[in-house]
């Protein structure tokens, strides 16, 4: 099984790259952020005519995911409890051919102190408590997404420039551990990887030319997929396109199940 995670900062101009990647990559499941379309324009029968079912969860203009699959998806979840009043569309659970997928959007947190750092630590908080309830419920359990943190200095271009910034801070990284810690695992740390590895790119400075990235999205695996998995990598290739997001897709391939 082939799960893939990408932030598409707009579906509605994104939709031709997507396609694309689905028909040439074959994915079993491919998670989008930041779709930022309501759901009655959802472009339902684009993925149909591929071959991929859609669930989504979007608002105009922010935020938004979707996890697109070939297999149906079931046992939908778009408003943890834990969250059940937050109005802002940032997470989609699922499960696919037995593997329960929760596709997340987290905050950016704007800068540290602000008031949405202070949402985005909360927000984590919050989200730790479900992922919890979450594995308990589904041992085979991928969370998958743009996290808008940062794991370590090595997913860094530059970890002195942006020491205690936003994405870097320390706040934020204990909060990602705290995660990881439930038991699951960085599923692209868990093979080699070429050095200065990056998932997303800033549009100004030419940054996607010098490489100057940071590595923010990420497969996280339970210990039953830690098991099971066979590679991880990031595909840095759609961030060549014209008017490409800013991010990559990261795609993980799992050996089948019992």
């Amino acid at each position: 099984m082939k799960i893939a995670t990408w932030n598409v900062n707009s579906l509605r101009v994104r939709l031709p790259h997507v396609l694309a990647w689905l028909e040439r990559h074959q994915p079993d499941a491919l998670a989008l952020q930041e779709t930022k379309v309501a759901d009655p324009e959802f472009p339902v029968a684009a993925f149909e005519a591929i071959g991929y079912g859609a669930v989504f969860s979007g608002q105009r203009t922010y935020n938004g995911v979707a996890v697109l699959s070939r297999s149906p998806a079931l046992a939908c979840v778009t408003d943890p409890p834990q969250l059940v009043d937050d109005p802002q569309r940032r997470v989609l659970a699922v499960t696919v051919d037995g593997v329960r997928i929760v596709n997340l959007y987290v905050p950016n947190g704007s800068e540290v102190g602000s008031e949405k750092y202070a949402y985005k630590l909360d927000w984590l908080a919050k989200m730790r408590s479900f992922l919890e309830d979450e594995l308990s419920r589904f041992p085979s359990l991928a969370v998958v997404g743009d996290f808008n943190i940062a794991p370590e200095d090595c997913d860094v271009y530059d970890p002195e420039a942006w020491r205690e910034r936003i994405l870097c801070s320390t706040p934020e990284r204990e909060a990602l551990r705290r995660l990881s810690a439930l038991p699951l695992s960085d599923a692209f740390r868990l093979f080699d990887q070429p050095e200065a590895s990056y998932s997303w790119w800033d549009y100004r400075t030419a940054a996607f030319r010098r490489n100057q990235g940071l590595r923010i999205d990420l497969i996280l695996l339970s210990d039953a997929l830690k098991q099971r998995v066979k590679a991880c990598a990031i595909d840095a290739e759609p961030r060549k396109l014209e008017r490409p997001s800013d991010h990559a897709p990261v795609w993980a391939e799992l050996a089948a199940g019992p």
